[in-house]
C-alpha cells in the first residue's frame, strides 16, 4: 500500500497518512471488513514509523473509517459514516446540501465545493484548544457572550487585521456567527424591501437569496480577472443609484479572481461620488499568498464594511466570524445582534481565540495554502491538457472557473455523472438565474482520480489550419 508521503510538506506525517488511507477506502470503493496490511507493514513499504501509522489508524477508529480487534489488527469498518459514503472522503459542506448553492446532491466527487475537503482538517490543535477552554474558562462554557463579543478574539482580530493593511480600534469590531450572520446583519440594519443594490455575476448564490429574502433589488455588474467592470458599475449607479455594492476582493467566489489595485481605487472613487456603500466579503483571505489590495485597507472615511470568517480555513462547525465597521454602525449591528440572537457563542469564540494567541492557527493556514498551491499548479495542468478554459488563472486561493471545450453542456454532466463527479447547477451563481456552462472547481477536489477521468473525457482533438 503505497501512500506517497511528502517529508518536505508541512502537513504533519500522520495528518498525510490519514488521508491517504481514507482516499484508499472511499475513492477505491474498498468493501467492508477487508483487513488492512499490518501497521509494521504499511510502515515498511512506506519508510514510516509504526507509531505515526498506528496513530493514524487509531484516527480513522474514531472517525468511523476503519474497525480494529484485538489480535487481528485494523479493517474497513462494516458501515462507513453517511458523509463518507455520500461524498467521498468526507466532503460535504453547507453549500452542497444546497441546489441554490450550486452542486448536485448525489452522491459523488463534489467538484464544486466551497469548502476544503473534511480530510483536510487537523483536529489535534483544536481539540486541544477545546479541552483548555473547557477546563479554565467556566464562564465560555455557561455565560452568554457580550454584544460586541469575546473581547480577546476580538483583540487578536484586530492584531490580524494590521497584517492586512487594515487599522481598526476594539469598538469597530462585531463578532458574528460565521461570514453568513455578518451579512445578514448588514442586510437587516442597512436596508429595507424595495431598495437597490450591486452584486456581482458570477457570484455567491447564498447571497443572492438573502438579499430576495429581504426584498431587496439587485443589480448585477460582471466580474472580470480584475474585479468588478468599473465601465459598467459606473453606468448603473448614474441610473440607478443603489445604496451598496457587495463584493469579493480576494479570491472570489466563484471564479477566484482577485482586485487589482487601480480596480480597488476605481470603486472607492465610485463609492465617494455616488455615495456608496462597499460591503467587501473576504472569507478566503487566509488562503491568499502574499500582499493584496483590500478596499477596508485604502478606505479613509467610513465606506467600506468588512466581513471576514475562520469557518472556511478552522472549522465549518466553530461558526466564528467577524465584521469591521464604523464605530457608530457597528453599535446599530450589535443592537440587531442582540435583538435576533441574543449573542454569539461565548466558548466557539473563546476556543478561537486560544488557536490564534497559541500560533496554532497562523501555521494551519501556512499548510493549508501549500497543500492548496501544490494542488491548484496540477489542476490548471490537467485543464490545460483537458483544453479547459481557464478564467483568469488564479495563483492562489480555493477556486478555478473554468468551462469544457465540448459545447454541449448536456454531454459535459453525463460524463461527469459517468465518472461519479458532482457539478455545479447551471444557474447557480447567477443572481438573475442566467444558465452557465462556466463551472467552479475546487482545487482540492481537482486531482482526484475521478475528476481526472472526468477532464480528460472532456478533451476534443482540434481541428487542423489550412
Amino acid at each position: 500500500m503505497e501512500l506517497r508521503i511528502d517529508r518536505q510538506a508541512m502537513v504533519p506525517v500522520v495528518q498525510q497518512i490519514v488521508d491517504g488511507l481514507t482516499d484508499w477506502i472511499t475513492q477505491d470503493q474498498v468493501p467492508p471488513a477487508t483487513r488492512l496490511p499490518s501497521v509494521r507493514q504499511i510502515a515498511r513499504c512506506n519508510l514510516l514509523s509504526q507509531s505515526c501509522v498506528l496513530e493514524a489508524c487509531e484516527r480513522l477508529v474514531a472517525q468511523g473509517l476503519l474497525a480494529s480487534r484485538q489480535g487481528a489488527g485494523f479493517m474497513v469498518a462494516a458501515a462507513l459514516p453517511v458523509c463518507c459514503k455520500a461524498l467521498g472522503a468526507c466532503g460535504g459542506d453547507a453549500e452542497s446540501h444546497w441546489r441554490v448553492a450550486g452542486v448536485e446532491r448525489a452522491s459523488g466527487l463534489t467538484l464544486g465545493s466551497g469548502v476544503l475537503p473534511q480530510s483536510w482538517r487537523e483536529p489535534d490543535d483544536l481539540s486541544y484548544a477545546i479541552r483548555e477552554v473547557a477546563r479554565t474558562d467556566m464562564a465560555s462554557l455557561f455565560s452568554y457572550g457580550t454584544p460586541l463579543g469575546l473581547p480577546a478574539l476580538r483583540e487578536q482580530i484586530i492584531k490580524r487585521l494590521k497584517l492586512l493593511g487594515i487599522e481598526a480600534g476594539e469598538d469597530q469590531v462585531l463578532t458574528t456567527a460565521g461570514a453568513s450572520h455578518g451579512l445578514d446583519l448588514i442586510v437587516r440594519t442597512l436596508f429595507k424591501a424595495g431598495d437597490c443594490v450591486v452584486v456581482e455575476t458570477p457570484g455567491y448564490a447564498p447571497l443572492f437569496d438573502l438579499l430576495r429574502l429581504h426584498g431587496v433589488r439587485m443589480l448585477e455588474v460582471r466580474r472580470t480577472p480584475s474585479g468588478p467592470d468599473t465601465e459598467a458599475l459606473e453606468a448603473l449607479l448614474g441610473q440607478f443609484r443603489p445604496k451598496a455594492l457587495f463584493i469579493n476582493s480576494h479570491h472570489h467566489n466563484p471564479t477566484g479572481s482577485c482586485l487589482l489595485p487601480v480596480v480597488a481605487q476605481r470603486i472607492l472613487q465610485l463609492s465617494k461620488t455616488y455615495d456608496l456603500q462597499l460591503i467587501e466579503d473576504d472569507v478566503y483571505a487566509d488562503l491568499h499568498n502574499g500582499s493584496g489590495t483590500r478596499l477596508a485597507a485604502l478606505d479613509d472615511d467610513e465606506r467600506v464594511i468588512y466581513v471576514g470568517s475562520f469557518s472556511k480555513t478552522l472549522s465549518s462547525s466553530l461558526r466564528a466570524g467577524y465584521v469591521v465597521a464604523g464605530s457608530a454602525l457597528i453599535a446599530r449591528l450589535a443592537r440587531v445582534k442582540m435583538i435576533t440572537c441574543v449573542g454569539t457563542s461565548r466558548f466557539s469564540e473563546a476556543v478561537l481565540a486560544s488557536l490564534l494567541a497559541s500560533g496554532a492557527y497562523r501555521k494551519l493556514v501556512q499548510r493549508q495554502r501549500q497543500r492548496l498551491n501544490v494542488d491548484r499548479a496540477a489542476a490548471l495542468q490537467i485543464l490545460e491538457d483537458a483544453e479547459w478554459e481557464v478564467f483568469g488563472k488564479p495563483t492562489s486561493g480555493l477556486f478555478i472557473w473554468a468551462r469544457s471545450p465540448l459545447a454541449d453542456d448536456a454531454r459535459v454532466r453525463s460524463q461527469a455523472q459517468r465518472y461519479g463527479v458532482q457539478l455545479s447547477h447551471a444557474t447557480a451563481f447567477s443572481p438573475s438565474g442566467e444558465t452557465s456552462d462556466w463551472q467552479r472547481i475546487n482545487v482540492a477536489y481537482a486531482c482526484d482520480s475521478r475528476a481526472r477521468q472526468f477532464f480528460r473525457s472532456t478533451a476534443v482533438d482540434r481541428p487542423q489550419a489550412f
